[in-house]
């Protein structure tokens, strides 16, 4: 059986549901692998979604290298802080950083020397990304999903937490406690903006626990599907609604407590959920 085009899903997760035919939406409505794959994109769309200011890497001080240096006990031709420049420049904009402490039996080397040419200001960050499926492809798709979602939004904010909305409330839901979770509560509104942009304003108030993370979703009214919108940082947030989900069917709005497991689907452990009416 001929699955969709990985380039096709990721379009998808991203909004654009032209992007795919009506075979290929055939397919998708009959091929759990695709619709999978497809929630887990969406899902990576929305942790891209949700970057903000304060999500940008910041650049460790010349301390922070030598301390990793004497802790490994490295070559002294390797003294020179790898990001050089970069990091000086850092750490005269923000201040000296402390030290780590380095083991007691190591002796703390000496300034570091400059660097003899300027170092290259291309950086790379590696990041680790936890697996999740053994299918490569839905991989490969998820990142260059990713790839897009931050290039194309360079400059911009989609997730904004601690700002007024400047759209018309179209729709509200409260949210009610479900069993495992007495006591919690919480309320959603449903923003438009002038461009026909949507946004999910959701408020929670329920105890954490010490593990794991909860999440925003809209689910339809008949429990048969659902996506992801993000995860819930602190009692409230601002979640982008992707274009083309109709909030008329995918009207429950559902905040779940997720474990640090690496799966993304639903835990199936809701905290609360009500209607968008």
């Amino acid at each position: 059986m001929a699955h969709v085009d990985p380039d096709i899903l990721a379009l998808l997760a991203l909004g654009e549901q032209d992007a795919v035919d009506p075979s290929g939406r055939e397919h998708l409505a009959s091929c759990p692998e695709c619709s999978a794959a497809v929630d887990e994109l969406r899902r990576t769309v929305a942790v891209g979604r949700s970057l903000t200011d304060d999500d940008q890497p910041s650049v460790p001080s010349p301390a922070v290298w030598r301390a990793v240096h004497a802790e490994l006990g490295l070559a002294p031709e390797l003294a020179a802080d790898p990001l050089g420049e970069r990091s000086a420049t850092a750490e005269l904009a923000v201040g000296p950083t402390a030290e780590p402490t380095a083991d007691a039996s190591v002796d703390a080397p000496g300034p570091a020397p400059a660097p003899t040419a300027p170092p290259s200001t291309d950086a790379s960050v590696v990041v680790p990304l936890r697996a999740r499926r053994p299918r490569s492809w839905a991989w490969t798709a998820a990142a260059a999903c990713l790839a897009l979602v931050i290039g194309v939004g360079a400059g911009a904010t989609w997730m904004r937490r601690g700002t007024a909305p400047t759209g018309s409330t179209v729709a509200n839901a409260t949210l009610d406690a479900l069993p495992a979770w007495p006591g919690a509560s919480g309320e959603a509104r449903l923003e438009k903006e002038p461009d026909g942009t949507r946004r999910l304003v959701v408020s929670l108030a329920a105890g954490v626990p010490d593990d794991g993370f909860r999440e925003v979703w809209l689910i339809r009214d008949d429990l048969s599907g659902l996506v992801s919108l993000g995860v819930l940082d602190g009692t409230e947030g601002t979640f982008d609604v992707p274009a083309g989900l109709d909030t008329t069917r995918y009207s429950l709005v559902d905040v779940s407590q997720e474990p640090l497991d690496g799966n993304p689907a639903h835990s199936s452990d809701s905290i609360v959920r009500g209607p968008l009416v």
